[in-house]
């Protein structure tokens, strides 16, 4: 690992950091505002369950921020995660419940912005629209839980001291819950852009069990979450626990439990399965707003109760910090990518070219895809993907997933078997029929990342996915993990980084260079 790896980590974990000082208001503010829980015991509990749901079930959303902005440089990743970490940050102090969410989202699109990338509309409108649909979800809950809750009281008609037992009880399990979702879903927030460019090989504790890239990633950021709730996280806590709406411990308890089932919603790929499996509907697994799923089960509770109680001036305020959030990271990750790259000289960006070369044209003609209005486009090069796509514009209308695969196909990113890497390659979780597949590639160049996935999946049944349906999603995701990996380990210079090179390899003979667009 270079020297330099663990300073730009530095960023990430700062975000961590901030998301844990202004989060643990989202699973116990309520609790610690209704006095039932202390805020030792919540920060204690929640920093225990945020690492838990972290590194168990933290994978899902961080592959939707992966596509809505594919950050290839850690330098970037850097000023990614720095810049939603001083909007977190700003916001705590102003004492506000902020998305992070919104920040780390608002903050990609900059380096989107900064760099010519694409922003993928298609994965940008499932997370705007689950920011819209998370807390009209939990309000939902919310309503559902306190009529099944009174009903429940009706009945039984527990004695006071035993009513009360029973509610420390079930803040602190309702609590112990949200911060395992908490983990689960905003993990993706703080270390999802780090994905990509994870400096970390395979972990092996002694043949007990392995951390892959990703979970030591995520381990990392659990544990900077974890400190943040310990160190600084008592003002929003207030916010959330005292200034929406007066709470009984019983509403406490059920804002806590809606929050959670949401979040688990939205993250978990084993009950995404598990429905889709049995024919129900699943909603995407995107990374939602924790503060606005709260603040929705709050807004839930006043309105069941005729919504006078509801101070919505705390309510405009939040909301305004939500607005602003977006704005701020994504302004600040501007600026600082210009000061990094201009000042510093650091890489923010591997430039990825885009070119339809002859292999990726037959490709195109198998799926489908129009070509004859795309056949000037041949014999240039472009340097960006958002030149590229305003090309293909000019000459055809295609829809936005179309749109999308040329996009895919056209990516220049060489990848070289290079024998000595193959020889000292060790990647436990990856299958023996995975691992002689890369050794019978080993010395071969591939233009794109698509070439290298087909000519796995060629040579063994473990390295093909399976039609893209919900059911299947968790087997390809492993396959996708197991060749980002390999896309990691192998890439070679791209065009852009050896300008006197050929921008073709031997798989595909050499080809003139034509005009840049």
């Amino acid at each position: 690992m270079e020297i330099s790896v663990p300073l730009f980590l530095i960023s990430g974990l700062f975000l961590g950091w901030a998301l844990g000082a202004n989060h643990l208001a989202n699973v116990f503010g309520t609790a610690i505002g209704t006095r039932m829980i202390t805020w030792m015991t919540a920060a204690l509990t929640c920093g225990v369950f945020v690492v838990l749901g972290a590194v168990i079930s933290g994978a899902g959303p961080s592959g939707t921020l992966g596509k809505l902005g594919a950050v290839n440089a850690i330098g970037g990743a850097f000023m990614v995660a720095l810049a939603a970490g001083i909007a977190v940050f700003w916001m705590t102090r102003l004492g506000l419940p902020v998305s992070t969410t919104q920040a780390i989202v608002g903050a990609i699109v900059g380096w989107n912005v900064f760099t010519a990338s694409v922003t993928d509309p298609g994965t940008l409108t499932h997370i705007l629209g689950a920011w819209i649909a998370g807390p009209v979800i939990a309000a939902g809950f919310a309503i559902l839980l306190l009529k099944l809750v009174s009903k429940v009281k009706r009945h039984y008609r527990p004695h006071l001291l035993r009513a009360d037992a029973y509610t420390r009880a079930g803040l602190w399990v309702a609590g112990a819950f949200g911060a395992y979702s908490l983990g689960a879903n905003n993990i993706a927030n703080v270390m999802g852009v780090f994905v990509p460019v994870s400096p970390f090989t395979t972990l092996s504790m002694g043949g007990l069990f392995s951390l892959s890239p990703v979970e030591q990633l995520f381990l990392l950021g659990g544990i900077a979450m974890a400190v943040g709730v310990l160190t600084y996280s008592r003002r929003v806590v207030h916010t959330v626990g005292s200034e929406l709406l007066d709470m009984s411990p019983t509403a406490a308890w059920i804002v806590v439990m809606a929050h959670s089932l949401v979040l688990l919603m939205f993250s978990s790929e084993g009950l995404e399965h598990f429905l889709a499996s049995h024919g129900l509907p699943t909603l995407p697994l995107v990374p939602v707003s924790s503060s606005e799923v709260v603040v929705g089960a709050v807004i839930g509770i006043g309105l069941y109760h005729s919504g006078r109680q509801i101070r919505w001036r705390s309510i405009g305020r939040i909301a305004a910090g939500w607005v602003m959030s977006p704005l701020i990271s994504g302004t600040i990750c501007l600026l600082g990518l210009f000061v990094l790259q201009n000042l510093f000289h650091v890489p923010v960006y591997r430039e990825i070219s885009f070119a339809i070369t002859p292999p990726v044209e037959a490709r195109m003609v198998t799926a489908g895809l129009p070509t004859a209005p795309l056949a000037d486009l041949q014999e240039k090069t472009f340097s960006s993907s958002v030149r590229f796509r305003d090309a293909l514009r000019a000459r055809v209308n295609l829809t936005g997933e179309q749109e999308g695969e040329v996009l895919r196909l056209a990516e220049i990113n060489p990848i070289h078997f290079d024998p000595q890497k193959v020889e000292t390659l060790s990647i436990s979780w990856l299958t023996p029929a995975q691992q002689k597949a890369i050794q019978q590639l080993s010395g071969r160049r591939f233009p794109s990342k698509w070439a290298v996935a087909e000519a796995l999946a060629g040579l063994t049944e473990d390295w093909k996915p399976l039609p893209r349906t919900t059911v299947n999603k968790l087997h390809n995701r492993q396959i996708e993990e197991g060749l980002a990996i390999v896309y990691q380990t192998f890439a070679a210079p791209t065009p852009a980084q050896m300008p006197n090179a050929c921008p073709c390899t031997p798989e595909l003979g050499p080809r003139p260079p034509g005009p840049r667009g």
